[in-house]
């Protein structure tokens, strides 16, 4: 495989996926619904316009057999009055209307069988439709609910990768207060030992030599008059 097909079929890949993630399945079965439902109201609409054009047919040949007993009528009428060549008019016209009609016969029936074709490719088609709807549904509710699991899942993963972040932070926090703590210890024991200056006591290295000497000056003082009140 060249080099130029290989990226063809690279971006072909990277395009698919990204159609993957834009498609929504439900759109897709909705408007796949939706334009079965309107190829249905087609077929109905035909069925609908066979069943006019049959009843316009069937006024029509009404008519021409009006027509065609008031000819006939006409006929007898003219052969009482002597009128045969009336009656033979009468008759030819009656004749040809009568065609007329059996042509119109013709045409009802089979508008009539088109009629029951349409009808029946209607029951079909409403119920492969309706067949199509429940599974529609179906499908729906179970990306939704695939969906619905994806996102937990994910919103679970997404909590646990955080709290490992915060986990590590906290780890961190607890070593840095450990050693703060071990800090501010040693440093309190070499200001008790005099190894380092506390700052925040007042005075400098003589001020407390005299004072570490005022107060041993008076522990002498007081043990002094504790012995001559006892005698001692």
């Amino acid at each position: 495989m060249s080099l130029f097909n290989r990226m063809e079929t690279v971006l072909k890949a990277k395009m698919n996926k990204i159609v993957n993630r834009m498609e929504d399945p439900r759109e897709t079965l909705d408007y796949s619904y939706e334009k079965q439902l309107e190829m249905l109201q087609g077929v109905k609409r035909g069925v609908a316009d066979v069943a006019t054009s049959k009843k316009r047919l069937q006024l029509q040949r009404s008519k021409l057999m009006q027509s065609i007993d008031k000819l006939a009528g006409q006929a007898r009428a003219a052969i009482k009055s002597d009128r045969e060549d009336l009656a033979r008019l009468a008759l030819e016209r009656k004749g040809a209307l009568e065609v007329q009609a059996q042509g119109l016969d013709q045409q009802i029936a089979d508008l009539g069988k088109e009629q029951d074709k349409l009808v029946a490719a209607e029951k079909r088609l409403s119920t492969k439709v309706e067949v199509f709807r429940t599974k529609k549904e179906t499908i729906k509710a179970q990306y939704t609910a695939a969906e619905a699991q994806v996102n937990i899942s994910e919103s679970v993963s997404g909590i646990s990768e955080e709290m490992a972040d915060v986990g590590l932070a906290v780890e961190r926090a607890e070593n840095k207060t450990e050693d703060m703590k071990a800090r501010a210890s040693a440093l309190d024991e070499l200001i008790d030992t005099g190894t380092l200056d506390d700052i925040t006591s007042s005075g400098d290295d003589i001020d407390r030599e005299l004072a570490k000497i005022s107060a041993e000056s008076n522990v002498e003082t007081e043990l002094a008059k504790l012995r001559q009140e006892e005698g001692k």
